[in-house]
């Protein structure tokens, strides 16, 4: 499988869904490492949805579940990402040139720089040259999609973006342990109060008025404190389906660090998105 230029992200959320994206148009073909049942929020613009649907896609670009990893380069063969659930060992099959982690976990989960030839981590937790090549920043600021080719990112907020000046105020989170079952879609438009879905017996319901950004998928199983549904007070249907800017400026990020490794020509230049 050594003739496929591979590019292999851990974790197919929205943040990896936009460095595969991006990595892909470069020519790479992209496999995917994801859980069994992901943890994605905003599934709508992140290919960890085909998990559940057994096809997704984002931008024109579609995904499947690979079974193995051979499987998996057989999809990228044939114009599709894959998703590898659970990951299999496919490093030392598939041999990537690159490896992401994109899990945004706020902490390494076990990444080490010797992975592959290139290992890029992304957000807190990660420290250039010594579990990683590169590190991108992903927290909010001016420094969003910064390289570090020495050191880390800044410690985590664990805050919410800002939309509309509002960050916390817009998302639920899990009030107990539980399985999650939604009460309405991605995508929909809620008034605040609206019931949106409920864990055991306690309803979750829309803080504010807006469009359901983000929603965990029913039948996952939650911990307290964790989001749960996130609310864009901006009222756009369209927005939930979208890579969003901060998506993008870390997947610039991304293409940035391989360009200062491996010395390949200029920064490319991504389209921007509405909001974060």
């Amino acid at each position: 499988m050594a003739e496929l230029r591979l590019a292999f992200i851990r974790g197919a959320g929205d943040v990896g869904t936009a460095v595969g994206l991006l990595l892909r148009s470069l020519g790479y073909g992209v496999v995917y490492s994801e859980l069994p049942q992901p943890l994605v929020l905003r599934r709508f613009a992140s290919f960890a949805e085909a998990v559940y649907r057994g096809e997704w896609e984002v931008q024109g670009v579609k995904a499947r579940p690979a079974s193995s990893p051979r499987e998996a380069a057989s999809l990228v063969r044939h114009g599709f990402v894959a998703i590898l659930v659970p990951e299999q060992g496919a490093l030392g099959e598939l041999q990537p040139e690159v490896l992401v982690d994109a899990r945004m976990a706020k902490r390494n989960l076990g990444t080490t720089l010797h992975e592959a030839p290139i290992v890029i981590g992304l957000g807190p937790g990660f420290t250039a040259g010594v579990d990683c090549h590169a590190a991108v920043e992903t927290l909010e600021g001016p420094e969003l999609g910064r390289v570090y080719l020495q050191g880390g990112p800044r410690p985590p907020t664990h805050q919410p973006c800002r939309i509309a000046d509002l960050a916390e105020e817009r998302v639920v989170r899990a009030p107990c342990a539980g399985v999650v079952e939604a009460l309405r879609e991605i995508g929909d438009l809620v008034e605040a109060a609206d019931p949106v879905a409920h864990i055991g017996g306690t309803v979750l319901r829309a803080p504010i008025p807006g469009v359901i950004r983000g929603l965990v998928h029913s039948g996952v199983q939650v911990s307290p404190g964790m989001k749960v549904v996130e609310i864009d007070p901006r009222r756009d249907p369209t927005l939930p389906f979208r890579i969003s800017t901060r998506s993008l400026r870390i997947a610039e990020g991304v293409v940035e660090a391989l360009r200062l490794l491996t010395g390949a020509p200029g920064r490319l230049d991504l389209p921007k998105e509405q909001g974060v």
